[in-house]
């Protein structure tokens, strides 16, 4: 790669990766403005609601599986130019969702305690999580729909719309988070329940204006023949990439489901600790995740056009990415946590726990930014979406799930020797990757050249 190709590798990454990056930030700082006023309000606030979120991460990661793997196709079907079957099969990731959406909210609304005693036996944190879990069931319904469009900015180049949703949303959180949760004037204290009511009027707000953006482009609109829109042939090339990458989303976030399970038996310390620790990497993930998605789309626009040389060449140079990814991230822990560890009302051996596992999250995150640009995004582009999937079964249900299980219930070890156990998996999958790489499975158009080009309504 020339300097002139670099210079425009580099342009076009960041045209991508700083949009998307201020979007994930956005995003984080909805959980983080969550966390950080019921972090003021009790401990036991925090904790429960903490858990509570584990059943919207659970559907995330089905939306996510779903939405990723058809955002590879759209991505390459966008590449090529061909609009109409981009539009197809985001009508397909709206259908799929939509009914994922559904079955997590009547769950919620319907057994709300049931779903609180996976995390915690403790009767305070599943009184208030069951409330606060009754309530957020209804941004469900809102969730995954507008994650579809605003994955279709993304491919479409509308990136820095998704910026000012987010930017909009990060405003209508806090407002209503800090009425609702405190009380104001003649607006009641609701708590943590005030937390759900947010998040209710925060995803109806994203979905309202993804909605409105659809309707007046005439690219990504969908009219009723693209949303209800069936082919055996897109539905075989869609399933081609969805359990690889379903499988990986499940085992990643069930293993973080599985964190929370852990430490939830641990003790509120642990658990407060962890949250706070969460929000902290949250916030530090979102330049490392926009770099990834911005691999995805540019190396899948390039398979798409079938010039597969150039996608390696781009493959190679994400790998330079990656490293420079994992060194920002330590120093952004080094900024980020003294922030959270003032902010929060902790006490005192959560807070020492806090700063434990701020530590430790430095090696995290340097580790995170290779499997997540690598295995992530350049993998999933060309639809290897298999070896993600692959290495979290190894190095996390294999070998540090089962560890730290036995380490909590077992052996009886401190919160911290657990917590580091936990965290392992990212670190002992960076040998393995360049292996994978090398293969080049990743390598591939995806696009179906036989696909029909008409449709009555476009």
């Amino acid at each position: 790669m020339n300097v002139d190709e670099k210079r425009s590798f580099n342009k076009e990454l960041l045209t991508l990766a700083i949009p998307l990056a201020l979007q994930n930030l956005l995003t984080a700082l909805v959980g983080a403005s969550d966390a950080l006023m019921l972090g003021r309000l009790t401990q036991d606030a925090i904790a429960a609601v903490s858990l509570a979120n584990q059943i919207s991460f659970v559907m995330s990661l089905f939306h996510g599986a779903v939405i990723g793997s058809v955002g590879v196709l759209i991505a390459q079907y966008w590449g090529k130019r061909d609009y109409l079957n981009a539009k197809r099969f985001l009508g397909m990731a709206v259908r799929y969702v939509a009914i994922i959406s559904f079955v997590f909210f009547l769950l919620a609304f319907c057994i709300p305690e049931k779903l609180m005693t996976i995390f915690t036996l403790e009767n305070e944190l599943i009184r208030i999580g069951a409330g606060y879990l009754q309530i957020v069931s209804f941004s469900y319904l809102f969730a995954g729909i507008s994650q579809c469009f605003l994955m279709m900015m993304k491919v479409t180049n509308f990136a820095r719309l998704s910026v000012w949703i987010s930017a909009v949303t990060v405003l209508v959180d806090m407002t209503v988070d800090f009425f609702l949760i405190y009380g104001i004037g003649p607006v009641p204290s609701l708590g943590p329940n005030g937390s759900a009511y947010s998040t209710i009027a925060v995803e109806a707000v994203a979905l309202i204006w993804c909605l409105v953006w659809a309707q007046r482009k005439q690219e990504v609109h969908l009219g009723i023949n693209t949303l209800f829109f069936f082919s055996k042939q897109f539905e075989k090339d869609a399933w081609k990439i969805i359990p690889g990458m379903l499988a990986s989303s499940l085992s990643w976030g069930l293993s973080m489901t599985m964190h929370s399970f852990i430490l939830g038996h641990l003790g509120t310390d642990a658990t407060a600790a962890n949250s706070v620790t969460s929000v902290a990497q949250q916030l530090v993930q979102c330049l490392t995740q926009g770099l990834s998605a911005g691999a995805g789309i540019m190396i899948g626009q390039l398979l798409g056009q079938n010039l597969l040389e150039k996608a390696k060449q781009y493959g190679k140079r994400f790998w330079r990415v990656a490293l420079w990814s994992g060194l920002i991230n330590i120093g952004l822990i080094c900024i980020v946590g003294p922030l959270v560890y003032v902010f929060y009302v902790l006490e005192p051996a959560a807070k020492r726990y806090l700063i434990q596992m701020l530590i430790f999250s430095a090696a995290y995150m340097f580790a995170y930014a290779y499997n997540t640009i690598i295995t992530c995004g350049v993998f999933p582009a060309g639809g290897d979406s298999k070896y993600d999937a692959i290495s979290v079964f190894f190095a996390t249900w294999c070998f540090a799930i089962p560890l730290a299980l036995l380490g909590c219930f077992a052996f009886h070890w401190s919160v911290m020797v657990v917590y580091v156990v936990m965290g392992l998996d990212e670190i002992v999958k960076l040998p393995f990757i360049r292996h994978r790489y090398n293969r080049y499975l990743w390598v591939k158009n995806l696009t179906n050249e036989n696909a029909n080009l008409k449709s009555a309504d476009d």
